[in-house]
C-alpha cells in the first residue's frame, strides 16, 4: 500500500467524512448500492442463495477501528535495525526452538516432501504470528466487509477477498461468521488472505480439511506449498552478507525495498561486491542495502530470497524470516548438544 503524501491526505479525509466512524461499529447496510451489487454478483456468478448470503452479511459489522488502522500509516517507517529488533529476540528464538522440537516429525516430513527447509517454515510462522500467539482478533468477515464496502481506496482488492472468503467457507464447510484474523483479513497461523488460502492451502493430515487455524501440519504444509508454487529451489542459498570492495565505483547504495534480482553472482562480483556463495556464476542475485543499528549493511539476495518476498512484499521481511529461521536452527542444534 502506498504511503505517498497525497494518499495520506486522502486517507485522513476519508476518516473525517466517513459516517461509519461516528460509531465504533455498525451492521452492513444490505441496501447500500455496492452491497446490493456484490450480492447480485455472488448469486449470478457463484451460485450463492440470495437469502442465505444476505443473512450472513447481515451478521457482519463495519468497524471504525479497522478503517482507521488501514487508513493511517505508521508515524514513521522503521529502518532495518528497528524492524529486526521486533523479531530477533531471545524469547522468539526460544519459542521457535521449542516449536521445532515439539513438531519435529511433522516438520521433517514436510521439509522432505517439499524441499522447503524447516528454518524457512519456522521463520515464516515466527515472524507472522509468533508461533500462533498473535493471529489477530477481528472476525475475517468483519474486516473484509468493512474494507470492501466502506474503504474506497482499496475496495476492489478487498471486495475480491470477501468473495474468495465466502467461497472458501462454502468449500470448507465453515461458518463464515467464526474465523478470525488480522484487521486486513489475513487468516490463521500463516496469515493467508482468502485468495491465498484457496490457491495454496493444503490438507497435510488427510482429514479432508485445510485447517490453518488449529492444525500445525496444515499450516506448515500450506506455507511450504506456497513457496513451491512461487518457485522455491531446494538446497539453494537464500542470502549472504556482503561488502563493497576496492573495485566498486560510484556511491554507496541507499536502502531500498528491492523485490527483484537484476544481476548474477558473476556480474555482482565484477562490480566489486564481495561475498561468498556456492551458487554458480549465472545464478541470479541482487545487492541489498539496509540501515542497521551499526550503520549500512550489505547483503546479496539470491533467487530464494525473492521467493520469500512473494509472501510479503518487503525486503526487510524476507531478511527477517531468513535470519530468524537461521537463529532458531542454531538454537535447536545447540540444545541438542
Amino acid at each position: 500500500m502506498t504511503n505517498s503524501p497525497l494518499f495520506r491526505i486522502l486517507a485522513a479525509l476519508l476518516i473525517l467524512v466517513n459516517p461509519v466512524l461516528a460509531a465504533d461499529k455498525v451492521a452492513v447496510d444490505l441496501t447500500q448500492k455496492n452491497v446490493v451489487e456484490f450480492i447480485d454478483e455472488m448469486v449470478r456468478v457463484h451460485d450463492f442463495e440470495r437469502e442465505a448470503l444476505a443473512a450472513v452479511l447481515a451478521k457482519a459489522e463495519i468497524k471504525a477501528n479497522i478503517i482507521k488502522k488501514i487508513s493511517t500509516p505508521a508515524e514513521r517507517t522503521l529502518d532495518w535495525g528497528e524492524y529486526r529488533k521486533i523479531f530477533m529476540t531471545p524469547e522468539r528464538v526460544n519459542a521457535g526452538a521449542v516449536f521445532w522440537q515439539e513438531n519435529r516429525a511433522m516438520l521433517d516430513r514436510i521439509a522432505l516432501e517439499t524441499g522447503v527447509p524447516i528454518e524457512i517454515l519456522v521463520g515464516i510462522i515466527g515472524v507472522e504470528t509468533y508461533f500462533g500467539r498473535i493471529t489477530g482478533n477481528d472476525r475475517v468477515i468483519d474486516a473484509l466487509a468493512t474494507l470492501a464496502f466502506d474503504y474506497p481506496p482499496r475496495s476492489r482488492f478487498f471486495r475480491n477477498e470477501l468473495m474468495q472468503f465466502l467461497i472458501l467457507a462454502r468449500e470448507e464447510e465453515l461458518d463464515p461468521t467464526v474465523p478470525t484474523g488480522s484487521y486486513a483479513g489475513a487468516m490463521g497461523r500463516p496469515q493467508f488472505m482468502p485468495s491465498s488460502f484457496r490457491a495454496y492451502a493444503v490438507d497435510s493430515t488427510g482429514d479432508g480439511k485445510r485447517d490453518i487455524w488449529g492444525n500445525w501440519a496444515d499450516v506448515s504444509g500450506s506455507i511450504a506449498n506456497y513457496f513451491l508454487k512461487h518457485g522455491w529451489r531446494s538446497n539453494e542459498e537464500v542470502a549472504t552478507q556482503a561488502s563493497l570492495g576496492s573495485t566498486w565505483s560510484g556511491d554507496v547504495p541507499s536502502p531500498a525495498n528491492t523485490l527483484k534480482a537484476t544481476d548474477t553472482v558473476e556480474s555482482l562480483s565484477k562490480k566489486g561486491v564481495l561475498f561468498a556463495t556456492d551458487l554458480c556464476a549465472d545464478s541470479t542475485g541482487e545487492l541489498l542495502t539496509y540501515q542497521g543499528d551499526s550503520g549500512i549493511e550489505h547483503w546479496v539476495g539470491f533467487h530464494n530470497f525473492f521467493v520469500i518476498t512473494k509472501y510479503n512484499h518487503s525486503a526487510m521481511y524476507a531478511l527477517a524470516v531468513h535470519q530468524l529461521g537461521q537463529q532458531i536452527a542454531a538454537k535447536v542444534v545447540a540444545d541438542a548438544s
